[in-house]
């Protein structure tokens, strides 16, 4: 008995397959809508008569105004450094051995993010009403070495930075606190059994790893703390807003000054966040397999995808004609 075999007739497979990506109607619907409710608000503002914006380019680069700027980097500068160093300060002796210290760091977290931000620059503004001079001398006696008047030493400029750098510090340290008990506890415990003292093995051993967790929310606060100089303004610090405030109260264009203060709030936020990312990168390198993107890198990611996905249709096309 003999047997056949039938074969299929060989296909030309003269071009090569690829696989295309999964179309997702949806996220292109909602992508049209939103770019045509941003398209409808940027036109209702620029054709708005309300609006002056030919006042907005003046002002945009007026000497008060930057001078304002300046003020309001000058503070945020200051007040970040020094309520970066305390917090860690304040999240080492919170992780400390020292029920003393345990105590106090946890106190003073408790006080300055319990109470308003607001209430804090008010209280430091006025801080003369509470204590008229400012001495220093021997405790519980009449000695005095030195003394002063506090409306003199506390100025307006001074009292903010004082103000802001104190409840940042509360905040900051939580994120520094958290960064460290991220750190795994055998590195401690490594760094101990090689004879490391706790302050080596924590500016050497855990800090260093911790950075990967406390970056990212620490450039939040200090966006936050940029934006947060505007406060100062009711204790008549000369920040950018508080310039914007005194000159739209002369001309009367109080729209037009908040839209200068906006953009140059936003241009500072932009420049801010490069070195951020950069900074995220660096001390996440060698934990995460892919190196975090940038905006701008998404955006040609999302491009690049769209030209694979419109080639692909065209050679899909080509191929069908073929046949």
């Amino acid at each position: 008995m003999s047997t056949s075999t039938v074969t299929a007739p060989e296909q030309d497979r003269s071009f090569d397959i690829e696989a295309l990506p999964l179309r997702r109607p949806g996220r292109w619907i909602w992508a049209i809508a939103l770019i045509l409710f941003a398209a409808w608000f940027v036109q209702a503002l620029w054709t708005n008569k309300n609006i002056d914006y030919a006042v907005v380019g003046q002002y945009m680069f007026n000497p008060e105004i930057v001078s304002g700027v300046g003020t309001t980097l000058l503070i945020t500068a200051i007040a970040m450094i020094i309520s970066t160093v305390l917090a860690v300060v304040l999240a080492a002796m919170r992780l400390s051995g020292n029920p003393v210290a345990v105590v106090f760091s946890s106190f003073y977290v408790w006080v300055f993010r319990g109470t308003p931000l607001l209430v804090q620059i008010v209280i430091w503004g006025y801080f003369g009403l509470i204590f008229e001079q400012i001495s220093v001398g021997i405790p519980f006696t009449d000695i005095v070495f030195w003394q002063v008047d506090t409306n003199v030493l506390l100025t307006a400029f001074v009292a903010g930075i004082i103000a802001l750098t104190l409840n940042e510090a509360a905040y900051s340290a939580e994120i520094v606190r958290s960064g460290m008990l991220s750190v795994d506890s055998g590195q401690k415990e490594a760094a101990a059994s090689l004879g490391m003292s706790p302050l080596a093995t924590f500016v050497r051993i855990l800090l260093p790893q911790a950075m990967r967790v406390i970056i990212p929310p620490l450039g939040n606060e200090l966006i936050s703390m940029i934006k947060n100089t505007s406060l100062l303004s009711l204790i008549a610090v000369m920040e950018v807003y508080t310039r914007a405030t005194q000159i739209s109260a002369q001309n009367l264009k109080q729209v037009e000054l908040l839209i200068v203060v906006s953009i140059w709030y936003l241009l500072i936020v932009s420049i801010l966040s490069i070195p951020q990312f950069y900074l995220e990168r660096y001390f996440g390198r060698g934990v995460e397999r892919n190196a975090p993107t940038s905006t701008l890198q998404k955006a040609k990611q999302m491009t690049g995808a769209i030209a694979v996905q419109f080639q692909g249709k065209k050679k899909g096309a080509r191929n069908d004609r073929a046949q």
